[in-house]
């Protein structure tokens, strides 16, 4: 688990982060390069989930080591599987992190939603769904490895 202080408020418990795969911990349907170690730091933490359209049909071998609960999406109404998703993880003590609009509804149920702006873009309606923004997916995993961070910037 990972606690997360914020001045005036009870703070966070994250117990589960969900990721998106493209356009946040992938690009062009490969993996970025920093994800691996990182994320294999961050599930000594917390669980690690990615579900993922798969766009490039490369998630299965891209993923490789890391521990992770992998989950593909149908192609039908992908914001609401999302969403549902986190639902069902507790949203109170689950991050997520994503770039898309199918992204937006899981990074506003979660108690902590972080968007990403990389290469492939992000939609805007995500941006401001998002709790907070970061330019790198090692940036934004690295918030969760340094919970000052988003002390930081989150407090009021």
């Amino acid at each position: 688990m990972i606690e997360i202080m914020i001045p005036g408020t009870a703070g966070l418990k994250i117990r589960h982060l969900v990721l998106d795969f493209n356009g946040t911990i992938a690009f062009n349907g490969e993996i970025i390069p920093c994800v691996f170690e990182k994320l294999k730091e961050l599930s000594q933490l917390i669980d690690i989930h990615l579900i993922t359209a798969d766009t490039y049909s490369s998630v299965e071998k891209q993923i490789g080591e890391i521990p992770c609960k992998l989950t593909i999406l149908s192609k039908n109404d992908q914001q609401a599987q999302k969403e549902d998703y986190v639902l069902k993880l507790n949203p109170d003590a689950t991050a997520a992190i994503g770039n898309g609009k199918n992204d937006m509804r899981m990074l506003h149920r979660a108690v902590l939603g972080i968007a990403v702006i990389q290469g492939e873009g992000a939609f805007s309606g995500t941006i401001i769904s998002a709790d907070m923004v970061c330019t790198s997916i090692c940036d934004a995993i690295d918030l969760l490895l340094n919970p000052l961070r988003i002390t930081a910037g989150l407090r009021q």
